[in-house]
């Protein structure tokens, strides 16, 4: 007679072993119809499993994070399953969940093409509307493999010899449709209402080149149409703000074939890049770290001693010369240990903070390469604190504190912080840890700030925070980032001498509010959708003639704006004004500064902002107070 604990501390009771389906419809019919999945004691099962002893339930609904999760899973299967049916000759490899849907992989030798799509998810729509159970069946290891190969599936038997020595084989069947999942899934395809294919892309077996190429459908699920339709606007509005398209069509940066994920600024990106640097430059001034530069080759033998060469030697590009053997820095870490030493140092020069806009490379599979978001060739905005394990908090409480002083002046207020604890493969001993993880938690919740705990996601070398801030679309970017490293500064030798006369190794702060420079100005390009808040815009104000009656006064407007420090131009161009207007609201440009004879005639100007707005006329000195106060608010709200 097992006893059932729910969630809010009740306790049912019943006479025999009961699935979870037969507990939710205990509970209520919304509760039955909605339910997808649930836990056992904290386990996540379908809804079939029995509970045959007394045990914690939870039952999972479609709009619980892990309820969205299954119901992905299960349209994973779904298209899988249309897929074979429309194409008996493809192999089904593996199709995981990922950010906001799912995806399967296929090999064979025919070709999947866009067009394609609307048909497979014709099939698909079929297939839920027929309401077919999902079961799971648990199988002998060898049986599951003889299944498989006698339907010429080769991919299945290979990933049941990877599974470890005692581990369930479970498959889920659904129609004629046989997958090996550990599941769970949804009860049956009935619960499939809302998804969408999106595109196809090409894939490799287990993500390694070497191995032969599959084809990717990528699909998109959610618990209803509506929430599927507001996704999908999301898509096409983030498709509008691709920061590739704007790159190009306001004249940013682009990248070409001759150097792959290396970018060309051109003049007015530069500009946005410049600004973007200068306000880390100051922000860290500010807060007492020294700027340095080091050098982008290195020997390999400085690589080796630091353990990067042993991790990470793929990634990185490599030259000789006079029989030695470089590398171009992918990271900036180990140069900075190597400033620290030069010089004894003693525990009144601790914490020694030491910036570096350092320019990095890394060999990244040309595949993955994505306008500036992933890149071969970057910059971090990177530093490294050499201080003692009693200055930990005190330095994160610190770094906390212009994390979110820069995300709110870039226009960003919704920030995810989460605490990485160690993980199983580690450096240092226990209490070492103790009182890091205990400095970061700390320095957390002296903020007031809530965070999500990632037990085992620490590097192997220490714990860390991250920060992430989520944009207008509801995207989350993983951006800054503070790390305690008990290991390189050992590595490398740094050492400092403490308050007894004592050599001791100073424990080492990775941080970096950005991370790229490039990728974040990315992101700030498609969180604005180019228009960039006025102390961004690569030109802040245009100043356009109606005729060439006005085109002296233009100038000594343009010129007046510049001596005041604002990035301004002159448009004095033999063209209609309102073609020239326009074209410079497609350009972004925050204010458009009208000379006509009346405004020369008064020396006013007429002054127009990017989103129509008529300021109508007012004095050269207004206008420079209003653009200085745009320009002192950032991108910060008005009510901040």
């Amino acid at each position: 007679m097992p006893a059932i604990t729910l969630p809010d501390g009740s306790v049912k009771h019943f006479e025999q072993p009961v699935t979870l389906r037969e507990v939710a419809e205990s509970i209520g019919r919304k509760l039955a119809r909605d339910a997808v999945a649930g836990r056992i004691d904290g386990e996540l099962v379908d809804l079939s499993c029995t509970v045959d002893h007394d045990a914690a339930v939870e039952l999972i609904t479609a709009n619980d994070p892990e309820g969205l999760d299954v119901i992905r899973h299960s349209a994973a299967h779904l298209m899988a399953q249309a897929v074979k049916q429309l194409h008996p000759e493809l192999q089904v490899t593996i199709g995981p969940t990922v950010e906001n849907g799912f995806y399967y992989d296929f090999a064979g030798e025919t070709t999947l093409s866009e067009d394609e799509l609307e048909t497979i998810e014709q099939r698909m729509s079929e297939l839920a509307e027929a309401d077919q159970p999902i079961e799971r069946e648990v199988w002998d290891r060898e049986a599951a493999k003889r299944f498989f190969r006698e339907r010429g599936e080769t991919y299945k038997p290979e990933i049941i010899d990877e599974l470890p020595a005692g581990e369930t084989v479970s498959v889920y069947r659904q129609g004629d449709f046989v997958d090996l999942c550990r599941g769970p899934h949804v009860p049956s395809t009935g619960k499939l209402k809302a998804f969408k294919l999106t595109k196809v892309a090409g894939a490799y077996w287990r993500g390694d080149p070497s191995n032969e190429q599959l084809q990717r459908l990528y699909g998109t699920a959610w618990p209803d149409r509506k929430q599927l339709q507001a996704y999908l606007k999301r898509l096409e509005e983030a498709e509008r703000r691709d920061h590739r398209r704007l790159g190009r069509n306001l004249a940013l940066f682009h990248v070409q074939e001759e150097a792959p994920g290396m970018v060309f600024w051109h003049p007015r990106g530069w500009r946005l890049y410049l600004e973007v640097e200068g306000y880390i430059r100051e922000l860290m001034r500010e807060h007492g770290y020294q700027e340095i530069r080091t050098p982008l080759l290195v020997d390999r033998s400085l690589w080796e001693r630091s353990g990067h060469w042993a991790m990470f030697s793929e990634n990185m590009f490599t030259t000789e010369s006079e029989s030695r053997d470089y590398a171009v820095k992918p990271m900036n870490c180990p140069c900075h240990v190597e400033v620290f030493k030069q010089g004894l140092k003693s525990y009144r020069d601790l914490p020694l903070r030491l910036a570096e806009f350092g320019a990095c490379h890394r060999n990244e599979p040309s595949g993955t390469l994505h306008g500036l978001m992933r890149v071969r060739g970057f910059t971090q905005d990177d530093a490294h604190i050499f201080c003692t394990e009693e200055q930990i908090q005190q330095e994160v409480g610190a770094f906390i504190d212009s994390v979110y002083t820069a995300y709110r002046d870039f226009g960003f207020d919704d920030i995810v912080i989460a605490l990485s604890t160690r993980p199983e493969e580690r450096v240092g001993d226990d209490a070492v840890w103790d009182k890091a993880e205990a400095a970061l938690a700390q320095a957390l919740e002296g903020h007031g700030l809530a965070y999500t705990l990632q037990p085992g996601e620490g590097a192997f070398y220490g714990p860390k925070i991250e920060f992430s801030l989520r944009d207008c679309l509801e995207r989350v970017w993983q951006l800054g980032t503070i790390q305690v490293d008990f290991s390189m500064p050992g590595r490398l030798g740094a050492q400092f001498v403490d308050e007894d006369g004592e050599r001791r190794t100073p424990v080492m702060l990775h941080r970096a509010i950005l991370g790229s420079l490039e990728r974040f100005i990315g992101i700030l390009i498609e969180h604005y959708g180019g228009a960039m808040p006025p102390w961004l815009a690569p030109v802040q104000a245009v100043v356009l003639n109606i005729t060439d009656r006005q085109a002296d006064y233009a100038r000594e407007v343009e010129q007046a704006l510049k001596e005041r420090g604002f990035r301004a131009e002159a448009d004095l161009r033999n063209e209609k004004i309102g073609y020239k207007i326009r074209e410079h609201t497609l350009l972004k440009v925050p204010y458009m500064v009208v000379i006509g004879d009346r405004e020369l005639d008064s020396g006013t100007v007429a002054v127009r902002q990017r989103d129509g707005t008529d300021l109508g006329s007012m004095s050269l000195e207004d206008l420079a107070t209003r653009l200085h106060g745009d320009i002192s608010r950032r991108g910060r709200n008005t009510e901040d």
